[in-house]
């Protein structure tokens, strides 16, 4: 099943997606009184997840009903798409593919270790919303697919077999980075990252379309992972390519912090940055998988496109701020 976070009215709703359609389960309950007081979880997406898997239940309800008496649908093409949710926090785990190590400037900790940063709701726009590329911040706006993880249920110390009972979905996030910022050199030519200013502005995380929860995505490690700029193919690589697994992710996470719903864990990007043909930052181009070498970063006007098997695909445009 898939959730979707819609405008309506001015106000935010969660849909669930029915094929070209969308399933609002407020509108199904309103028209129909069957759902319950509890199709109100539907008002917001934490509520959704923090519900799970009653409200899965709730959901599929809500999608029959609305099939056999034709309520509480609109067309998916003509619904004002949202950010599916505002995480609490965004935990971040960078240097997670073999290839995109391969095209960039190595730090420390690099294929050793999850490279552990955070991103705030602060950060968040949603499916079509612009991406601001800010030239006193950065004049090397870069972009990153990754698999976001919805953690559902709470906990601490995770172990890594238990770990994956701890997801309620999948999304997409652009992991959408200041190169500039984040790469520094030192004397020697060495580097090292600043993550904080390279990773962390306004609209640096573009999330959605849609969350798809586990029972439409039972293995996370077995998804195709694409990304194009202007129609050209970036990146096209797959899950099974990455370093640490979502359920070790989730584990390594859970050491540092009580995981609650709501929260979210981006997983990494694979290679076709724009990061592995700029040299001046120690970048070095691989291709492979008919992927299209960057001519340079992210410009106003540029649209980015992010896919991931199975939940639908993010497209953002950038503008000049």
């Amino acid at each position: 099943m898939k959730y979707a976070t819609y405008r309506r009215d001015g106000v935010l709703r969660v849909g669930i997606v029915d094929g070209s359609e969308l399933v609002d389960p407020q509108a199904v309950e309103h028209a129909s009184g069957e759902l319950g007081p509890q199709a109100g979880w539907f008002a917001n997406m934490t509520e959704v997840i923090r519900h799970a898997p009653q409200s899965r239940e709730l959901a599929q309800c809500a999608v029959a009903l609305s099939a056999a008496r034709g309520i509480g649908r609109l067309a998916l093409k003509d619904a004002e798409l949202c950010a599916p949710m505002l995480p609490s926090t965004i935990l971040c785990a960078g240097s997670n593919y073999l290839s995109h190590n391969a095209e960039k400037a190595s730090s420390d900790t690099s294929g050793k270790e999850p490279e552990f940063f955070v991103k705030t709701a602060d950060c968040v726009v949603g499916p079509s919303d612009d991406i601001v590329h800010d030239s006193a911040l950065t004049r090397k706006l870069d972009g990153e697919v990754e698999l976001a993880v919805v953690i559902g249920k709470p906990g601490r110390h995770i172990p890594r077999e238990r770990a994956l009972d701890h997801v309620f979905g999948y999304t997409i996030v652009n992991d959408v980075t200041a190169r500039d910022r984040q790469v520094r050199f030192r004397p020697d030519g060495s580097s090292w990252y600043e993550l904080g200013r390279g990773k962390v502005f306004d609209t640096s995380a573009p999330i959605g379309p849609f969350i798809a929860d586990t029972e439409d995505i039972p293995d996370p490690q077995d998804l195709g992972i694409r990304s194009w700029v202007n129609g050209e193919l970036r990146q096209n690589s797959h899950t099974g390519q990455m370093i640490w697994s979502v359920a070790e992710l989730v584990h390594v996470f859970s050491i540092n912090l009580t995981l609650r719903p709501g929260m979210v864990i981006i997983t990494g990007t694979p290679s076709g940055t724009a990061w592995s043909t700029d040299k001046e930052l120690g970048g070095k181009w691989s291709g492979g998988n008919g992927i299209v070498p960057a001519a340079g970063y992210l410009q106003p006007g540029d649209v980015i496109e992010c896919e991931i098997d199975g939940i639908g695909r993010l497209r953002n445009r950038v503008i000049a701020a």
